[in-house]
């Protein structure tokens, strides 16, 4: 008989975000894992030494507390970090979320942002559960 393969289920359409210029300044990050979270960083500004990035975490299921990490790809360093907590050393980044954005629901985004030092960057991150 006739190929009776289930249809597939459609996309999730993501929220609406502002139109941003294009720029080499968005990473695609990780997928969503069921029950898990992703990450994805946008460069916000850059200049001459320095720049700033935005990262949103989108929850897969509800979370109670994320953490995101990456590694720089050659010498940035953050300066200024709001809406985390960040630590690691180097080259290794460890963001966690600040005691009031921890909670997140399921499909929900949280973002934090920071400056840094450096070449802009947009590195791979990976986003885990607390």
């Amino acid at each position: 008989g006739p190929n009776t393969s289930p249809s597939p289920t459609p996309p999730v359409s993501p929220s609406p975000t502002p139109p941003v210029s294009p720029s080499p300044g968005t990473s695609p990050g990780t997928s969503p894992e069921p029950g898990g979270c992703s990450a994805t960083i946008r460069t916000v500004n850059s200049w001459p030494g320095g720049f700033q990035s935005e990262v949103t975490v989108k929850a897969g299921a509800a979370l109670n507390g994320w953490t995101v990490n990456w590694t720089w790809p050659g010498g940035q360093s953050i300066s200024s970090l709001w809406n985390g907590t960040q630590s690691g050393s180097g080259s290794s980044v460890t963001v966690r979320n600040a005691p009031y954005n921890g909670s997140v629901a399921s499909g929900a985004t949280t973002t934090f942002g920071f400056t840094a030092n450096g070449s802009a960057a947009t590195p791979t991150l990976t986003c885990t559960r607390a």
